[in-house]
C-alpha cells in the first residue's frame, strides 16, 4: 500500500476527529521518520512534545523490551516491583514528596482537580460542592467533559455541554485578575507555564512569581500543567523552574513515556497527596510496571544524556536563527528551550499552508490556533540539523508569498 492507500482506508474506517498532515510514517530513529513511500522526514513535533528523547530511543525500547518479557500488567489490586521505584525517582529529581500515576495527561489533570477539591474541603474547611478552581484563557488541558467545560476555545466546547460548574476563567498572564477572581470559595489555581497549544504564549516576566505569592497569601494551591513544558522541553527540569517557584501540584505526561508508552504522573507534597484514601481515585492501568520501567528510563536517558542542557542551548541558537528570516508574513518568534512558536500575520492565510510547504520540504511542524507554525524537535537534535532545518524554512517563506 502507498499514502494515498492508507489515508483512504483511514477516512472510510477511522472517526474524523484529526486533521493530520497527509504523511503515513511507517519507521522512525532520533530525529528522523520516514513514509510508507520511503520519503525522509526532519521530526519537528515530536508528538506534541511526547519525544523528546528522540524515536526508538535505544536505551528506552531495551527497557520496555526487557520489561514486557517479565510483566506488563497487574493492576493495582496488588504490586508490582516498577511502581515504587518510578515513584521514588520521580520525587527524588523534582523534590516533591509523593505521586499519584495516571496514563494519560487528560487523566492527570481530573486527577489533580479532584485532588484540589477534596484537600478545600478537608483541609481548608470549605462547604461541600462549593470549591471552585481558577483557569486561564485560552488554555488546554486535555478533552474530557470537565475539562472542555472550562475552556474558551468554542471549537472544543460547541455540542458537548453541559458542563461541571465550579470553574471561573480569567486572562492568562494576569495576576491582578487572579487576585481579584479569587473568593472564600476558592480551592487552587490551575495554569500552563507556557500556553502551548494556544500558540506558544509566555507569560509577562515575574508572573508565575506573583502566582505563587497570591497563592500563598490566599491559602489556595497553585496547580501547574507541566503535561508539554515539563521533563526538559523549555530548558529546565519543569517550566517553573525559570522563575524560581514550586507548584503545590506538578502535572507531567507525554515525554515521561519516552515516546513509548502513555504514562502521567501527579506530583505534590505529602499532607495535600494524603487526602486521598483507598478506593476514593484510581486506574487499572495507573502505574502498570510495563509503562513504569518504560518512564524510568526515559528520565535516566532525560539527565544523564544532558537533554535539558542541549534543550536551552538549542533552543537559544534556533531561536536566534528563525529571528533572522526575513519576511512579512511573520509577525513574531518566541519561545523558550525547544518549544518554539512562529505567528504569522492574518493575511498570510493560516499557518496550515505553510506546514504543508514544509512537509514537502522533509520538514515535519504543525499548526496551532491557525496562525501558529509550532517547532517542537526532539531534545537531542544539534546545530547541524537545525540548520538542515532553518534552510528549508527560509525557502518555504521565499516561496509562499
Amino acid at each position: 500500500m502507498e499514502t494515498q492507500d492508507y489515508i483512504r482506508v483511514e477516512n472510510q474506517f477511522g472517526a474524523h476527529n484529526y486533521h493530520p498532515l497527509d504523511v503515513v510514517i511507517d519507521k522512525a530513529k532520533g530525529i528522523w521518520v520516514w513514509d510508507v513511500d520511503g520519503k525522509k522526514y526532519l521530526d519537528f513535533l515530536s508528538a506534541y512534545s511526547a519525544v523528546n528523547q528522540g524515536h526508538c530511543h535505544p536505551r528506552i525500547i531495551k527497557a520496555l523490551q526487557s520489561q514486557a518479557k517479565r510483566l506488563t500488567l497487574t493492576s493495582r489490586a496488588f504490586r508490582n516491583d516498577q511502581w515504587p521505584l518510578l515513584a521514588k525517582e520521580l520525587c527524588d529529581l523534582t523534590g516533591y514528596e509523593m505521586v499519584l500515576p495516571m496514563n494519560s495527561g487528560a487523566e492527570a489533570v481530573e486527577t489533580a482537580l479532584k485532588l484540589a477539591r477534596k484537600w478545600a474541603y478537608q483541609k481548608k474547611g470549605l462547604p461541600q460542592d462549593q470549591a471552585e478552581i481558577i483557569a486561564c484563557a485560552n488554555n488546554f488541558h486535555g478533552r474530557t467533559i470537565s475539562i472542555v467545560g472550562f475552556s474558551t476555545e468554542p471549537l472544543y466546547r460547541k455540542d458537548f455541554g453541559p458542563f461541571t460548574p465550579g470553574f471561573p476563567v480569567i486572562p492568562y498572564g494576569d495576576a491582578a485578575a487572579l487576585e481579584a477572581a479569587v473568593t472564600p470559595n476558592t480551592a487552587a489555581f490551575l495554569v500552563e507555564p507556557i500556553q502551548a497549544e494556544a500558540g506558544i504564549l509566555i507569560p509577562p516576566p515575574d508572573y508565575l512569581k506573583q502566582v505563587r505569592d497570591i497563592c500563598t497569601r490566599k491559602n489556595i494551591l497553585f496547580i501547574a500543567d507541566e503535561i508539554q513544558t515539563g521533563l526538559g522541553r523549555t530548558g529546565k527540569l519543569l517550566a517553573c523552574e525559570h522563575e524560581g517557584v514550586r507548584p503545590d501540584i506538578a502535572i507531567v505526561g507525554k515525554s515521561l513515556g519516552g515516546g513509548c508508552y502513555p504514562i502521567s504522573a501527579v506530583l505534590s507534597t505529602a499532607e495535600i497527596m494524603g487526602v486521598f484514601k483507598p478506593g476514593e481515585h484510581g486506574s487499572t492501568f495507573g502505574g502498570n510496571p510495563l509503562g513504569c520501567a518504560v518512564a524510568r528510563e526515559a528520565l535516566k536517558t532525560t539527565v544523564e544524556e544532558k537533554m535539558i542542557d542541549n534543550a536551552a542551548a538549542m533552543g537559544r541558537y534556533f531561536i536566534e536563527k528563525l529571528q533572522t528570516v526575513r519576511s512579512r508574513l511573520i509577525k513574531e518568534v518566541r519561545g523558550r528551550g525547544l518549544l518554539i512558536g512562529v505567528e504569522l500575520v492574518p493575511e498570510a492565510g493560516g499557518a496550515r499552508r505553510f506546514c504543508e510547504a514544509l512537509k514537502d520540504e522533509g520538514l515535519l511542524c504543525k499548526e496551532t490556533h491557525d496562525n501558529v507554525i509550532r517547532f517542537a524537535p526532539p531534545l537531542i537534535i544539534r546545530e547541524k540539523e537545525l540548520n538542515w532545518a532553518l534552510k528549508r524554512i527560509k525557502k518555504v517563506f521565499r516561496n509562499l508569498k
